[in-house]
């Protein structure tokens, strides 16, 4: 099973009328962070990533930082160096809002070719929901965090709860 992880809005939140709380450098890295808005991200969010993985997902960066995922973001929360999606050209599908199809989409389907997996990210709609449904032979849950929080303890047992189910969480459909 995949994890696609996306990272503005859902690991750096964005648009609160309140300020962000920021966060300390974690003792391992020297100096201060190699990103200015790695201070939004709470290194406590890769221990909780960490044990999704555990519960047999793969993590995988599904977000325009591309490289610098794993550059920056990813030794601020102490993982490993993931595997990240190439995205197409970004003339080859614009993202037209809330009624039109996410120009991660298809891409991250083609990815996953077959395989269960998570998406996580901000910008998800039932659009997406419905594709993927119609398009993707296994289980998939496609997670739409608030983007004025990022993920949250609510989201994280949501994901723990359809990863550890396989693919299903009790009551609720896949997508």
């Amino acid at each position: 099973m995949l994890l696609f992880l996306d990272v503005d809005g859902t690991l750096i939140p964005f648009g609160s009328q309140r300020p962000y709380p920021l966060y300390e450098a974690p003792r391992t890295l020297p100096g201060p962070p190699a990103h200015p808005l790695l201070a939004r991200v709470d290194p406590t969010l890769g221990t909780r990533l960490r044990r999704l993985a555990k519960l047999g997902c793969e993590l995988v960066w599904a977000t325009t930082w591309l490289d610098d995922a794993n550059s920056a973001l990813a030794p601020w929360l102490g993982l490993p160096q993931l595997r990240l999606v190439d995205w197409p050209d970004e003339d080859a599908e614009p993202w037209l809002g809330k009624r039109a199809l996410h120009w991660k989409t298809r891409p991250l389907v083609a990815w996953a070719a077959g395989r269960a997996f998570v998406w996580v990210d901000d910008e998800i709609t039932d659009v997406d929901r419905a594709y993927v449904a119609a398009h993707h032979p296994s289980p998939a849950l496609l997670h739409r965090v608030d983007h004025r929080h990022g993920l949250t303890d609510h989201d994280f047992t949501v994901l723990e709860e359809w990863i550890a189910g396989g693919g299903r969480k009790s009551g609720s459909p896949a997508l």
